[in-house]
């Protein structure tokens, strides 16, 4: 089985946070931390290494951990993310988590690997009602394909997943911990229920 401890985590803070006013997200505090370090803080103890994919803001980010930006200066959306994070991984495995989910599950990375047989194959979170397509485990291998896609000029995670093998993993019993912080309103609404 695939040991966690041998693979990167990659956050995805590249975004411009459209539905945010533009706003940086992963900098943005929930209980008196940046989203960044909260995810930080819960993958850390799981992988080997982790990484911060931004676009912006690089020398806060670069205090908490490495950077590495898109390729692509046209912020491209996650699959800009992945190539980066794909890329510049020291791992074969690469865990992508977005930003503005800052509950995910302390056995995420365990939980993926677990589901890992071939390395075509990708690893992606279902809540029990849908699919976190954005919170992959995905293998160096495919780089060559998400490029290819790239340049194609497509950027619907999607539709390159549809070039693959996906393997949905359960986490219906946590569905709570993948929620998506990507308006004011959502930020706030955690913010007063309290940590966790």
């Amino acid at each position: 089985m695939l040991d966690p401890k041998d693979i990167t985590a990659v956050i995805l803070a590249g975004g411009q946070g459209r539905r945010m006013r533009g706003a940086d997200k992963g900098l943005l505090a929930l209980w008196g931390k940046p989203l960044v370090v909260h995810l930080l803080e819960r993958l850390g103890p799981q992988v080997g290494r982790v990484l911060i994919n931004a676009n912006r803001n690089l020398e806060r980010y670069r205090q908490l951990a490495p950077v590495v930006p898109d390729n692509d200066a046209g912020y491209a959306g996650p699959l800009a993310g992945f190539e980066a994070g794909l890329f510049h991984a020291p791992s074969e495995w690469v865990l992508f988590v977005p930003c503005d989910s800052p509950l995910v599950p302390t056995d995420l990375a365990p939980r993926l690997c677990a589901a890992i047989r071939r390395h075509d194959q990708i690893a992606v979170v279902d809540d029990g009602t849908r699919l976190h397509a954005a919170t992959a485990l995905v293998h160096q291998s495919l780089l060559p394909s998400l490029c290819n896609y790239l340049d194609g000029g497509d950027r619907k995670l999607q539709l390159w997943y549809e070039r693959h093998q996906l393997v949905p993993v359960d986490f219906s019993d946590q569905a709570d911990a993948f929620i998506n912080l990507n308006t004011e309103e959502t930020l706030q609404q955690l913010e007063q229920r309290g940590q966790q």
